[in-house]
């Protein structure tokens, strides 16, 4: 990083397929982000389209949902950034021909800057993996794109890190899902609905092992443990038919929240990240440390995957 930024995370109850009102909420955040100074935005996984709903569509649905990238969303997204005088990231169904991708934005004044197909996808057998690390340099800095599943993987991480990121944006759908694992599992609709009558109820579903408490235990790693900062982004509330804790947050190289939406509804936050603090951080000495001749097990094939098969989801599995 040549200076320090000021960057915020978003979170926001989205409508599943009603691109017209998420573009309405990310406008209006993206407004008050940039009114507490940020020159940057990140909106959560597929927030243009919604994400969950799409495990339940047809083929011909998701593709009259997609659309190219850059098209109409990317240039939607490009006419707020200019309004605003930021730079925006937000995620849509991307139609590349006949393919279908879950596709995480990035957009300045000037038009679409980065995409990221999501490597790890697995809400629909229509969505096909992407089947690339992201990249890319912007206003001083080096930037990377992960999005959800794929960061719980150490290794996308930290390729990315290797490739020169020094801020990875995280954009994830998750939170509340059920589980074997002690404490998780489901939020009742009710929680939600009754948030402002009884909060406090609310408040513990979504910050015990359901939500926050489960983030915190992995998701501040992947930014000690690789010397980066990151930017994660959640909705909140209900969406396709669950419902998420929300909790975007900033998080510095040291793994430590800089900065953290806690409100039960839409939110923005925002914080500075310093640039001197990136050669301070454990993880850049961890990766300069390495011994790659040892690692050849990690890039033996995985047995599990045959031709045309992807990689086993535990949460997907456990869902059906």
């Amino acid at each position: 990083m040549q200076h320090d930024l000021r960057v915020a995370v978003a979170q926001f109850e989205a409508r599943d397929g009603d691109k017209a009102y998420n573009f309405g909420r990310i406008g209006a955040l993206a407004i008050e982000a940039r009114r507490q100074g940020a020159g940057f935005v990140l909106f959560h996984e597929c927030s243009i389209t919604g994400y969950t709903f799409l495990e339940t569509l047809s083929r011909e649905q998701i593709l009259a949902l997609a659309e190219p990238v850059p098209g109409p969303s990317t240039e939607q997204l490009t006419r707020l950034a200019r309004d605003r005088g930021m730079t925006i990231s937000a995620g849509l169904i991307e139609r590349d021909d006949e393919r279908l991708y879950n596709c995480q934005v990035v957009v300045t004044a000037e038009g679409l800057v980065a995409r990221h197909r999501k490597i790890h996808e697995f809400i629909s057998d229509h969505v096909e993996c992407g089947g690339e690390h992201t990249v890319f340099d912007l206003d001083g800095a080096r930037w990377g794109m992960l999005t959800c599943y794929d960061n719980n993987l150490p290794e996308n991480v930290r390729v990315t890190a290797m490739l020169g990121a020094e801020i990875v944006l995280m954009p994830h759908v998750t939170g509340c899902l059920p589980s074997p694992m002690p404490g998780r599992g489901t939020v009742e609709a009710s929680v939600w609905e009754n948030r402002e009558r009884d909060p406090v109820r609310c408040r513990q579903e979504f910050d015990g092992p359901k939500g926050r408490a489960w983030m915190l235990r992995w998701l501040p790693a992947r930014a000690w443990e690789n010397g980066v900062y990151a930017l994660y982004a959640n909705p909140i509330g209900v969406e396709g038919g669950t419902i998420k804790p929300g909790g975007s947050l900033i998080l510095d190289p040291y793994g430590e929240i800089l900065a953290e939406c806690r409100a039960l509804g839409d939110e923005v936050v925002v914080a500075t990240l310093v640039a001197g603090k990136l050669e301070l951080a454990s993880g850049r000495s961890y990766i300069r440390a390495r011994r790659p001749e040892l690692y050849g097990k990690l890039v033996e094939p995985n047995p599990a995957l045959g031709p045309g098969k992807r990689p086993e989801v535990y949460w997907k599995k456990v869902r059906r």
